[in-house]
């Protein structure tokens, strides 16, 4: 264990979490964050999106609030997801003229559960102060925890332009990715403590410095974490569509979280024309499982294939019973204690087959090219039958419907 992972666990430890609402640093679990994609001015569109994000998986949701019509939204927001019974946190997303809007529109502030922020579009010259000001005399009147969200496409201009006068002077200049790393540092920390000296609660903000560059974030991050002991939010901002911006979200927050930086994630793909918003939860929910920090849903481990694999019927079955687990997954999360930490392996040959099913809570491994037609589960590393024939994958659904049924107690409430 490094000792940044040691000094970081151990702020964290020591921390109180945040409001109840929010349920963020401390001890408590790392938490993911999606963001709605649609106009806030539809009350329809933005509820029915933030109840499939929240059923989804997503602990908070971000909703743009950019226009007095959105500010006045919010509460309607609120008040049709409780219809839906959903109570997952908002997060109010300002910039630009947020003091005017939740000034104009305190029932906004107060449907909110925390604000975000950006320290460098709160205002320019002196009007900076003052906005920033009211920012936080509403948080604390209305009691609300404060994201402060340093971003590198919109950083503050003045403070960029004295850290780089200091830079200059000095007798071995930094370069200009430096430069903009400590930027990107300094303003969340001067924003966070100015917030303190204007009344609001140092566990009442959370902090984020977001970049597009893996590099860049893992190095900000390590010294942000180093330097304070506010909750940390994480994530690359624009991390990009499909496989690159899975690939460079999960390269970036793994290692961070491995080092025990960060209380929330999001990840920040962008779709594909009229995708599905929610395949950012289930991204952030797999890293996160992966690494072993949290359980979510029952992973399944599959085999990749190779030449003794011609067929496609693994392949076919491993995404059949992917898709069972996660459909079922919300009524099991309702109903039963601990389903998420159940393993499925569905494998390809004898070579691994066996072995890896014996691991798994059910595995079944399947007749490679030239092997005999029949298909042995194991549960528990015990085998227990084999499966043949055209209905293999309804069988095997069975059989998982029937182990939760077994091994997994039911809730109190049901």
């Amino acid at each position: 264990m490094s000792e940044t992972y040691r000094v970081t666990l151990a702020r964290r430890a020591s921390r109180l979490a945040m409001v109840a609402r929010v349920g963020v640093g401390g001890t408590a679990p790392i938490v993911i964050q999606s963001m709605t994609n649609t106009d806030t001015e539809d009350v329809f569109a933005t509820s029915m999106q933030v109840a499939q994000l929240a059923r989804a998986g997503s602990e908070l949701v971000r909703i743009t609030v950019n226009t007095r019509e959105a500010a006045a939204a919010v509460p309607k927001i609120r008040e049709r997801l409780a219809q839906m019974n959903v109570d997952v946190p908002l997060i109010g997303d300002f910039h630009f003229n947020g003091h005017k809007l939740l000034a104009e529109h305190p029932a906004c502030a107060e449907a909110l559960a925390k604000l975000r922020i950006n320290p460098g579009n709160v205002g320019k010259g002196a009007r900076r102060d003052e906005q920033f000001a009211q920012l936080i005399d509403i948080a604390c009147k209305f009691d609300k925890p404060i994201r402060i969200g340093v971003n590198w496409g919109s950083l503050d201009q003045t403070l960029l332009a004295r850290i780089m006068d200091e830079n200059a002077r000095r007798a071995e200049p930094k370069d200009a990715t430096e430069i903009m790393r400590e930027a990107m540092v300094t303003s969340a920390l001067e924003s966070a403590a100015r917030a303190e000296e204007l009344g609001l609660p140092g566990d009442h903000i959370i902090l984020s410095c977001k970049v597009s560059g893996v590099q860049d974030l893992i190095a900000i991050y390590r010294e942000l974490a180093a330097r304070c002991d506010y909750p940390l939010h994480l994530g690359l901002t624009e991390a990009g569509m499909g496989s690159k911006g899975i690939v460079a979200s999960t390269a970036a927050l793994s290692v961070l979280l491995q080092e025990g930086i960060g209380d929330t994630i999001r990840v920040s793909l962008t779709p594909e024309p009229n995708g599905d918003r929610t395949r950012e939860v289930i991204v952030a929910q797999e890293i996160l499982q992966t690494m072993g920090l949290r359980a979510f849903t029952p992973l399944v481990a599959a085999c990749p294939g190779c030449g003794r694999t011609t067929s496609t019927v693994f392949q076919e079955l491993a995404q059949d019973i992917q898709n069972h687990v996660r459909s079922r997954m919300p009524e099991w999360r309702l109903a039963r204690v601990g389903v998420e930490n159940m393993t499925l392996a569905v494998m390809g040959c004898v070579v691994n087959g066996p072995g890896e099913s014996k691991h798994a809570s059910i595995g079944i491994s399947l007749p490679g090219t030239g092997e005999a037609p029949v298909a042995p589960v194991y549960v528990d590393g015990e085998r227990v039958t084999t499966l043949r024939g055209d209905n293999i994958a309804a069988e095997f659904r069975q059989i998982v419907d029937d182990y939760v049924s077994r091994n997994y107690p039911e809730r109190a409430s049901h």
